[in-house]
């Protein structure tokens, strides 16, 4: 059983629904509190940071290799796109207390050793690692050492690269492991989801899973729960209009709304996946077809075809007793047009 702050997070619970702050404070610490609060207000269960300095990402080097030369960050220097997205250290405290205090679970992605050791002071519940650093196994080792629950991103990885990570999060770790199937592309298109990953990883791995969704709507992340993904990972931004780093693949606070409310509308209808039926249901079983008298019958005349008929309402008998009575059974007392084919009535 998988759980954060005795949060179960399975099947049998509602999906667990994660706003990644990632760099939508833009760098101001007053957004990445309003981040929290409207995170907290609109249906997350949980807030999630990103605790890196540029520094431990990368060089400050202007060599062509450091430079971005496409996508969505293009133009960017490595460690200048990082030292303007990171969270700063110094704020982590401040964001830890806040989210304790509005009672909504916050944990990080550290990207080095020394970002688990912050995160291990603040008494961090869980640990992220992304998809970028599934193939830092020195890192998922430290994190999982560290005895807590462990989510793993798995965008880009190979099946050996997933074998590798989760290998090494078991020998290391408690045993919590939650796999996150991931796309990596920012943002990602919904026709190449590949949602189907969510029932293969499960079945691999014998681990809960989730999907950290990157595309612009909540069709993935429903279709995910469909097919049994346990948590939900999405960016988050408290308003479109501050055009951060990741703003264009995030949603606002109403997408957030809608996507705690479909997603556990979705895990609703799953139901339990047996034959028992619901309660709601049995009421309308009077519109059924049963066997009805479309003829007045004396005592004792023997029931022929044209006697009686499967009709609705449901009330009679089934019409699966249509062949046991025919020619078979007489009336053992006159009965009229409308009278339901009742076993008292049959002898």
């Amino acid at each position: 059983m998988f759980e954060i702050n005795n949060r179960k997070i399975s099947n049998d619970s509602s999906p667990y629904i994660i706003a990644e702050l990632s760099a939508n404070h833009c760098g101001s610490i007053e957004n990445a509190f309003k981040t929290i609060i409207a995170a907290k207000e609109y249906g997350a269960d949980a807030i999630k940071l990103q605790t890196y300095k540029a520094s431990s990402m990368t060089l400050n080097c202007e060599k062509k290799d450091f430079l971005i030369t496409d996508g969505l960050w293009k133009g960017y220097k490595l460690f200048d796109l990082y030292s303007q997205a990171s969270t700063p250290y110094e704020w982590h405290s401040k964001l830890f207390e806040l989210a304790r205090k509005l009672e909504i679970t916050i944990f990080s992605s550290p990207f080095d050793q020394d970002a688990v050791d912050l995160l291990e002071d603040l008494n961090t519940p869980a640990y992220k690692i992304a998809s970028f650093e599934i193939t830092d196994l020195q890192l998922i080792k430290y994190a999982a050492s560290k005895q807590k629950p462990i989510l793993i991103s798995t965008g880009m990885a190979s099946e050996e690269e997933i074998d590798d990570a989760v290998k090494v999060a078991k020998e290391n770790g408690n045993g919590q492991i939650l796999l996150f199937h991931c796309i990596s592309s920012y943002p990602a298109p919904s026709k190449g989801s590949n949602i189907k990953m969510i029932k293969t990883l499960r079945k691999k791995y014998g681990l809960e899973v989730g999907l950290s969704d990157h595309t612009l709507t909540n069709t993935s992340a429903i279709a995910a729960i469909s097919l049994g993904a346990v948590a939900i990972e999405k960016h988050f931004i408290i308003d479109k209009k501050l055009k951060g780093f990741d703003s264009s693949f995030s949603i606002d606070p109403l997408g957030l709304k809608d996507l705690k409310n479909s997603t556990h509308e979705c895990w609703q209808a799953l139901g339990e996946g047996n034959f028992r039926r619901p309660k709601h249901e049995q009421k309308n079983k009077v519109f059924r077809r049963s066997l009805y008298f479309i003829k007045n019958m004396k005592r004792g005349e023997l029931i022929s075809h044209s006697h009686i008929k499967a009709l609705r309402p449901g009330f009679g008998l089934s019409p699966k007793f249509l062949n046991e009575i025919v020619n078979k059974k007489t009336v053992n007392k006159d009965v009229q047009i409308g009278d339901r084919v009742e076993w008292d009535l049959l002898i």
